[in-house]
């Protein structure tokens, strides 16, 4: 999370890869032995709130941010699993994406005490004082329900936080609360698949015969 800046494969920068490209190319090389009516859970996150998917510099090419890379990267994971739950339809395969809420773990490990305590994480001490974390538990939840929940039976492609359905953050100043409209895009997320398809040379669930590139 908030990684300095860093390039990885063909170019592409590190968050968006790491955080989407791999798990793109995971899924589908996976696709054929997934059973029909399962269920596959992405892991985004509030932060997806910082930056919609920068469709004309995704790679930062005009300078970086860490914190908009970041949301760029969960963003995807987002809409990643909107597009991917319209491909299972045929197999009754549905897609979920989830916030797990704040946790302290090694993700934030390239953050400093500083920036952590102005971000209201810390106290000046160094301890945790924001009553809203979560253990990593509880951050789990909400991944086991959107796997498991009778209640999100024919609900697939939805953003999923606090072990409910979020609800839209259409407001002007971003919440962090809910999901954005553009993170919940039918047409930004089938966009960024193609886009996606383009940048790793696999699209195997879309078109089963393009197998891996040698």
């Amino acid at each position: 999370m908030a990684t300095p800046e860093r390039y990885v494969g063909k170019g592409w920068e590190s968050q968006f890869a790491v955080n989407h490209l791999g798990h793109f190319v995971l899924v589908n090389k996976l696709w054929g032995v997934i059973k029909n009516s399962g269920r596959i859970v992405s892991v985004s996150s509030a932060g997806h709130h910082h930056s919609d998917i920068r469709w004309q510099d995704i790679s930062f090419n005009t300078g970086y941010d860490k914190w908009i890379a970041y949301g760029q990267s969960k963003t995807a994971n987002a809409l990643f699993a909107v597009h991917l739950n319209r491909l299972g339809e045929k197999r009754g395969i549905q897609a979920y994406s989830v916030h797990p809420g704040k946790i302290f773990t090694p993700l934030q490990r390239y953050l400093s005490q500083a920036e952590m305590t102005q971000a209201g994480w810390l106290d000046e001490q160094g301890r945790p004082a924001d009553p809203t974390f979560k253990s990593p538990a509880q951050g789990a939840a909400t991944h086991v329900w959107a796997a498991t929940s009778e209640l999100l039976n024919d609900r697939g492609g939805v953003y999923c936080e606090d072990c409910e359905v979020a609800p839209v953050d259409d407001g002007d100043v971003p919440s962090f609360v809910g999901v954005r409209p553009y993170a919940a895009d039918p047409e930004h997320a089938e966009r960024l698949w193609r886009l996606s398809a383009e940048l790793t040379g696999i699209d195997i669930i879309r078109r089963p015969a393009v197998g891996f590139p040698k």
